[in-house]
């Protein structure tokens, strides 16, 4: 008796997971099908175009031609033009910021930095709110667009991704579907309006110009709407004592610090301005700025924070910002040119230049 029941159990199960099989079999092409369709979509990010023409560029420079390099997210792009840089302290500099940039990525882009140049100074952009994440898909997904490093992007997955996250990334209807339902339902309100001629009279669009440049800066000269004032500000309700330093990206930071031993280069560790008004909303923000400060000096790294910095000296107004958190091209001149004197000041890279 015990026998058959065996027996019946073993066919349940073989039938099971034949059907289990063939219903994988027969899904799978809709799947490939379905990813490659998402994929597609993610190309159609002018922030993509953007990224693809500042690797396309870098990877176009002669080797070992840079003497400085800035690494780190958004905040990084949209703070630095190397042509304000190189036309003063007669440097030869490049921008490879990238949206969301973590430090764990920017380790990476570091490393691949090295294959092709040896800068003498790498200024790395610290956003805070960057700090508190042990991991984000959508910023390597940025990054491997444009690397043309395969090996160093496969070190990358095999030590530092997450299980689950090599599971996303691996598969393609899960890794681009944010970037799909975002691209459709763009494309979807577009046609409604369109169709039905409905207008945005209320709604006041930005005007200017947003276009890339060269050594990997992206000019703007949009200034922040007003909702950004109060309606959609970002910072609303954030408040230093919240923040926390992930102890990865930590780690990261530290390995970005022994690379640049490494390689006999100066680091220096800087935070982009936000806008004035995000700044009055943020509560505690000296616990953020703290933390931040503690981790350099304990490692020796220079760091200056902007939101400080203006606080102090008053650099800057809501109008020298594109948005809550970025500057347009007037607060980058603005702020460019006071980093410049504090390159020249407190860290001596006229002295350095000159004993090279």
């Amino acid at each position: 008796m015990q026998d058959n029941l065996s027996t019946s159990n073993f066919k349940t199960n073989l039938k099971f997971m034949l059907k289990l099989s063939l219903f994988i079999i027969l899904l799978t092409p809709t799947i490939v099908f379905i990813g490659k369709k998402y994929s597609s979509a993610s190309t159609e990010n002018i922030i993509n175009k953007f990224n693809q023409q500042r690797f396309g560029e870098f990877y176009s420079l002669p080797n070992n031609s840079l003497d400085m390099v800035f690494l780190g997210s958004s905040h990084s792009y949209c703070t630095f033009d190397p042509e304000i840089f190189d036309n003063k302290l007669n440097t030869n500099s490049f921008q490879l910021g990238m949206p969301l940039q973590h430090p764990d990525s920017t380790y990476y882009t570091l490393q691949e930095v090295l294959n092709y140049q040896n800068p003498k100074i790498v200024i790395m952009e610290i956003y805070w709110d960057l700090l508190q994440n042990d991991f984000e898909l959508n910023q390597v997904k940025t990054l491997f667009q444009v690397l043309e490093n395969e090996t160093l992007k496969n070190n990358y997955i095999k030590e530092d991704f997450p299980l689950s996250e090599k599971v996303k990334y691996n598969t393609n209807i899960l890794k681009y579907q944010a970037d799909y339902f975002a691209y459709k339902g763009n494309e979807f309100n577009k046609k409604i309006k369109t169709k039905f001629n409905v207008k945005d009279e209320q709604i006041k669009k930005q005007v200017g110009i947003e276009e890339y440049r060269s050594k990997g800066y992206v000019y703007c000269n949009y200034q922040m709407l007003e909702d950004e004032y109060n309606k959609t500000n970002q910072f609303k309700n954030l408040n230093g004592k919240n923040f926390s330093f992930s102890k990865i990206q930590k780690d990261f930071l530290l390995k970005i610090i022994n690379l640049c031993k490494k390689n006999n280069i100066q680091l220096v560790f800087v935070t982009a301005p936000i806008a004035n008004v995000s700044m009055d909303y943020i509560k505690n923000y000296n616990i953020i700025n703290e933390q931040i400060s503690n981790f350099a000096k304990e490692n020796n790294i220079f760091y200056i924070d902007y939101n400080i910095i203006n606080k102090k000296e008053n650099l800057l107004t809501n109008q020298n910002f594109r948005d809550d958190a970025h500057l347009n091209h007037s607060g980058v001149e603005i702020v460019s040119n006071h980093f410049i004197n504090v390159l020249i000041n407190d860290i001596g890279v006229y002295n350095y230049n000159n004993n090279n």
